[in-house]
């Protein structure tokens, strides 16, 4: 009877410390999915344009911030349709995406939406905002 009773709350304490441990224990990386299931602190954000989860930092055009006054220098991120008649702009700090449209000129390949200007000369890109020029290659 003795070891019966010993073992009845032996096991009631590991019961109640388990579970007041996993209240207690944050959740690891990679537990963040959003809803199309990318995992932010692993890297991931959601792409319209691949219908996927990628790196950005892994992908081939990064635009560097223009602004030499601050402190720290941030990355955009562009990712064209194999098309080429849309390109998807991730900004820092922003959730999401933006999808700008090819207009066609004479002179460059430009894609717009709202007050968001990219433009390919050559092999550059160049985005500005408003008329200003806040990131570029």
């Amino acid at each position: 009877m003795k070891n019966a009773k010993f073992l009845l709350t032996a096991m009631t304490v590991v019961m109640f410390s388990t579970s007041a441990f996993a209240q207690l224990t944050p959740k690891g990386a990679g537990s963040d999915k959003d809803e199309h299931g990318c995992k932010s602190s692993t890297g991931y954000s959601f792409s319209v344009l691949k219908n996927d989860c990628v790196r950005l930092f892994e992908e081939k055009i990064q635009l560097k911030d223009t602004d030499t006054k601050k402190s720290y220098r941030s990355n955009a991120t562009v990712i064209f349709s194999q098309d080429e008649n849309q390109a998807e702009l991730f900004l820092p700090a922003a959730h999401g995406s933006l999808l700008l449209e090819k207009e066609a000129t004479k002179k460059a390949v430009i894609y717009k939406k709202g007050q968001y200007t990219l433009t390919k000369v050559k092999k550059s890109y160049v985005l500005k905002l408003a008329n200003k020029v806040v990131f570029k290659s």
